[in-house]
């Protein structure tokens, strides 16, 4: 436990109170805070609150963070939950690209992000898995590290080979050349307080350091710890009067980051000394302190509290590195507004200037965690952790964009932003539902027939969790599972899940994905229509509805049965034609016998015609009777009801 001075605590009461009623006013049984989907009823995603200042001035992107609602494991309980934590990736839209709550039981995940450091040159995804509650002694009870292909299939788990009590939830860096990696570690072992003027006494202790990882074999190649390195009296946090603990001991230094640069020498950011550290990458030695209480540098900038320290560049004169400054913790806070910051270290001087600074644009504090991320092009990506809240600067510091959950119950370690292409390897999600209405009567005398003869209207749902590619998904039915798929319909992607309305009883369906060119992304499995709500449309008298699927044969377009029949007029004309010297003589005659012939041609184009009319009634009757059925086949209520696709 964390020993602030009495006064640090008063504060920290006054400082809660406004933030503790606003979470205790929520109501937990709500949920409109939240996303819900058809195609996956499991999953309730949060939601954001966006503001755009100047959005042609954003880089492109998803965003990429791991909700939680609280910092520790849970206990395990068998109430359902359903799946809102874990590793996300949003557009800038706000809309849902992937879930990943579901992957691990909706336990907590941090640090998740991109990585293009993996040795096949591809992008992949990493995340630490949190441990268990209780330690049971499975490979995963301490936590574990994952690395993701852009199929969101899991090709590395890396678990915890050393001493380490769990996988700390701080750091996962996997390092250039995608061979190593860098992780946070904590220790808590018994310590005399002499390094406090109290020799006589003792207590538990947490120190920090970092191990960097094999991420082929999961050994352990470096392991560095703070607890003959840096004394109990560098911290700001525990206090010369702080009381001993047990338990897990005195929190001194409390690292939440590590990197590494190209002469093999580390970083190290530990927040409980508001210190910097540059350390030898060959015998573990302190090289250099950046702020607190033994600065090695000149400064014209002040920070406290920071988090992911990450090296910009480094040669052997210059050092550039970025990180968030929190100016505050739980308890005290040394600067009214949280900022990121760009510093150059001149190691030869020892000087230390702000390069830049972008101000968290609410004017408040990050009191705990958050990230500072430098984007290609110069923009700056800053995740805040309270609420989920990030923001996007220019290089100017000038605030781009700003967003949060919209719930005040969940927050993330971590937010990223980086272009991604997601091919997920299981098929699109989809849930097909009839629906039966009474059709708009001109008349009351027609409700009896209408009811009898509803109208039918087939729903569908698609969603491919993961897809980011998708631009029109097509719709297709069938007359079974192994007949022919004939179009339907189709809509433009908008958002995660997508729907399409259709006239008429669609029984078999399945759905393709295409991408902005038209060419097929893949396929959901086919279907079966849900009639349910179909069945509870029943006629007054308590008769059972008849469903009858449509046939998506009868979409395709057939030719006439009756060929149209064009008469032409010329041999008509040529039959009347008489020659003129014989049109004195013979003219009654002529005249006569070419009447005669005009009515028995008329009678016979238009028994002909007539004949066609009937010809074409009877096609039409037929085909509307049985919609060119190659065989009919009923739906009762006693039938057995699909389930939707999830």
């Amino acid at each position: 436990m964390r020993s602030p001075s009495l006064s640090s605590f008063l504060l920290l009461l006054a400082s809660l109170l406004p933030s503790t009623e606003a979470a205790n006013t929520f109501d937990v049984t709500r949920d409109d805070d939240l996303l819900s989907f058809v195609t996956m009823p499991n999953v309730k995603a949060i939601k954001y609150n966006i503001t755009y200042h100047d959005r042609s001035r954003v880089s492109p992107g998803y965003w990429f963070v791991a909700p939680y609602s609280h910092l520790d494991a849970d206990p395990y309980n068998s109430k359902f939950n359903p799946c809102q934590v874990g590793p996300h990736i949003y557009d800038q839209d706000g809309k849902l690209v992937w879930t990943g709550s579901c992957l691990h039981n909706n336990r907590n995940v941090f640090d998740f992000k991109p990585t293009n450091h993996i040795a096949d040159g591809a992008t992949h995804l990493s995340f630490i898995l949190q441990n268990n509650y209780i330690n049971d002694g499975t490979p995963l009870a301490k936590g574990a590290a994952y690395i993701l292909n852009d199929k969101y299939l899991v090709e590395n788990t890396i678990p915890i080979t050393n001493d380490l009590e769990r996988w700390d939830l701080h750091e996962f860096n996997v390092l250039p050349g995608g061979k190593t990696a860098l992780a946070a570690s904590i220790r808590i072992q018994d310590q005399s307080l002499a390094e406090l003027g109290r020799p006589a006494e003792s207590s538990r202790v947490a120190s920090g350091g970092f191990v960097e990882i094999d991420l082929a074999t999961s050994a352990v190649l470096f392991d560095w710890d703070s607890r003959d390195k840096i004394p109990l009296h560098e911290s700001d946090h525990v206090m010369p009067w702080s009381p001993p603990e047990g338990g897990g001991g005195l929190d001194y230094i409390h690292v939440n980051a590590a990197d590494k640069n190209v002469y093999g020498d580390y970083l190290l950011s530990a927040r409980y000394t508001s210190t910097i550290y540059l350390i030898s990458g060959q015998d573990g030695h302190i090289i250099w302190r950046l702020g607190g209480k033994y600065t090695n540098f000149a400064m014209d900038f002040t920070f406290s509290k920071q988090h992911n320290a990450r090296f910009v560049s480094a040669n052997e004169t210059h050092t550039v590195l970025s990180f968030l400054n929190n100016a505050s913790d739980d308890f005290t806070n040394q600067e009214d507004v949280s900022s990121g910051m760009i510093v150059e270290l001149d190691t030869v001087r020892m000087t230390a200037t702000l390069q830049s600074r972008y101000t968290r644009p609410d004017g408040s504090l990050s009191r705990m965690r958050g990230n500072l991320q430098r984007l290609d092009g110069g923009n700056v990506f800053m995740g805040w952790s309270a609420q989920g809240y990030h923001s996007e600067h220019a290089p100017d510091g000038t605030a781009l964009m700003e967003a949060k959950f919209l719930s005040p119950r969940f927050n993330s370690y971590r937010s990223y932003k980086f272009p991604f292409v997601g091919h997920p390897q299981q098929p699109p999600a989809l849930a097909a539902s009839v629906y039966a209405s009474q059709p708009s009567q001109a008349h009351p005398s027609a409700a009896d027939a209408a009811r009898a003869n509803p109208e039918l209207t087939t729903v569908v749902h698609v969603s491919w969790n993961g897809a980011t590619e998708v631009a029109v998904w097509n719709f297709y039915s069938q007359a079974d599972e192994t007949a022919v798929p004939y179009l339907i319909g189709n809509v433009t992607k908008h958002d995660f899940e997508s729907v399409f309305v259709t006239p008429g009883y669609w029984d078999f369906v399945s759905a393709e994905a295409l991408d902005r060119h038209g060419d097929s992304l893949g396929w959901s499995r086919i279907v079966r229509a849900n009639i349910e709500g179909a069945l509870k449309y029943a006629s007054e008298d308590g008769e059972q509805l008849l469903l009858v699927p449509d046939d998506p044969a009868s979409l395709v377009a057939v030719e006439p049965a009756v060929e149209e029949i064009v008469v032409d007029p010329a041999p008509l004309v040529e039959a009347i034609v008489v020659d003129e010297e014989m049109a004195h003589e013979e003219a009654p005659e002529h005249v006569s016998e070419a009447d005669d012939l005009l009515r028995a041609i008329n009678d016979v184009v238009i028994g002909m015609i007539l004949l066609a009319c009937f010809g074409t009634i009877l096609i039409f009757w037929w085909t509307r009777r049985f919609k060119w059925r190659p065989h009919r086949y009923l739906r009762l209520a006693s039938s057995p009801l699909p389930s939707p696709a999830v």
